[in-house]
């Protein structure tokens, strides 16, 4: 198959920071096969899209997600962190495969419709007598048509532990790393242009013992995949890890063997200056979550100084109990305008935005020569926002009427070249359907047992 786009505004993201006023994207097949001002090639193409009044960017990368927790929105609204996790654990206790695929292909199906081509989704929730719930997972992600990185999650440490979780929803460490190894085997795919990838996630220092975050990282190590976790979340969170370790957070990665350039940490918001300057040198990545920071109060990342330090910097939409919305187009917007609070008006730029939510996020992810920016021979996965109409009606720059004003919508979304949404729509599956199935999920979730 080969497609164009033509007529339309172009941000590559490349590393040039390359724009086009008017332009065109030449897909074939799966891969970007041109880009440029002006008219296309001529050629024989399949399809001819007019982009007129839209912008073309690569496809939006969420570094940061929990899928299953599109079944437990509104709740423990007014928390903190642990306030939040506490009142949350026990219902998330009951969660079987058909919960989790429920909600995922919800998630996944608001990301889409946002802008978002691949979703980084930490699930570390294994319930006893809960079903396959890695499949469960994949199986969503085939359903909306996305690129998912499992990041296999895992707690070994519950209430009779000093941790949050209870008890009866945590592993014991060599089953969680057995249960990570196994789906590594069945489901991580290192080909290119891979559709579906497995990374190592213990859920966060609090609720996972040192041995399960060493095992984690030597088993990730050996098998070549990537390591995640939640890092440097609460003010809460550095106040246990002084209490029982002796050290911050960060620190306590770093003595463990969890920074490198294979390691991408969520939140990372109350870090040192030292600790900025080891995640820049190491080539550890951050997945800012802003939206999802703000709704449970745990700070404002140190954007700015992450970035100047070198380190990867992606968006996450982070999951739906702490983010309702859902959405990852809007974290272009939020990470600028919380940039912003912290550090004044030209602590991140719109462009800086864009680049977190695409090649930032490749970058975190281990995809940065496939994914992130619109070059030759890259994977076509492309977000074509529509622009025209009141909302972005006299805003001349295409970039800032992407970050700084509401969602646009999505006329076209592509992954590896095929169709993913249209019009705003889901192609292949009906969103009424799939809501009515999340309904189900979410009352059978919350009844009482």
């Amino acid at each position: 198959m080969k497609t164009v786009i033509e007529n339309a505004a172009i941000a590559t993201v490349d590393r040039a920071g390359t724009e086009h006023a008017s332009g065109h994207v030449v897909i074939e097949n799966d891969r970007i096969a041109a880009v440029g001002g002006g008219r296309a090639p001529e050629g024989d193409y399949d399809e001819r899209i007019d982009g007129s009044g839209c912008l073309v960017t690569p496809g939006l990368i969420n570094t940061h997600h929990h899928l299953y927790q599109w079944a437990t929105r509104g709740l423990a609204a007014d928390h903190t962190l642990f306030e939040w996790l506490v009142e949350l654990y026990p219902i998330w206790s009951r969660l079987d495969a058909d919960i989790t695929h429920a909600a995922a292909t919800a998630g996944l199906t608001r990301l889409a419709t946002t802008g978002c081509t691949t979703v980084a989704d930490h699930h570390y929730v294994f319930p006893r007598d809960g079903g396959d719930q890695v499949e469960a997972l994949a199986a969503a992600r085939i359903r909306v048509g996305v690129r998912l990185h499992v990041v296999r999650g895992s707690m070994d440490r519950g209430e009779s532990q000093g941790g949050l979780p209870p008890d009866n929803l945590v592993e014991e460490t060599e089953a969680a790393l057995l249960g990570t190894e196994a789906a590594i085997n069945r489901f991580h795919d290192d080909s290119a242009g891979a559709h579906l990838q497995i990374a190592a996630g213990p859920c966060s220092p609090f609720s996972v013992s040192e041995r399960l975050m060493t095992g984690a990282a030597e088993l990730a190590r050996r098998k070549g995949v990537r390591l995640h976790t939640h890092l440097a979340e609460t003010i809460d969170e550095e106040k246990q890890c002084l209490a029982e370790a002796g050290c911050t957070p960060a620190e306590y990665a770093d003595k463990l063997g969890w920074l490198g350039d294979d390691v991408w940490l969520a939140h990372s918001i109350h870090l040192a200056p030292e600790a900025i300057r080891r995640m820049g040198a190491t080539g550890t990545g951050a997945a800012h979550c802003p939206t999802s920071n703000g709704r449970i109060g745990a700070g404002i990342a140190p954007v700015r100084q992450l970035l100047d330090a070198g380190v990867p910097v992606g968006l996450g939409a982070d999951g739906a109990a702490s983010n309702e919305s859902g959405g990852l187009g809007e974290e272009l917007h939020q990470s600028l305008l919380q940039a912003r609070q912290r550090g004044g008006p030209r602590a991140l730029t719109t462009r800086e935005a864009l680049w977190m939510g695409t090649m930032g996020g490749a970058r975190c992810l281990g995809r940065a020569k496939e994914l992130g920016s619109i070059e030759v021979g890259k994977l076509a996965d492309l977000a074509v926002w529509d622009l025209n109409g009141l909302n972005y009606a006299g805003i001349t720059d295409p970039v800032a009427a992407l970050v700084l004003g509401t969602t646009p919508p999505i006329a076209r979304l592509f992954v590896g070249g095929a169709t993913v949404v249209t019009d705003g729509t889901l192609r292949e599956e009906s969103e009424d359907e799939i809501a009515r199935e999340l309904a189900v999920a979410a009352a059978r979730l919350r009844e009482t047992v």
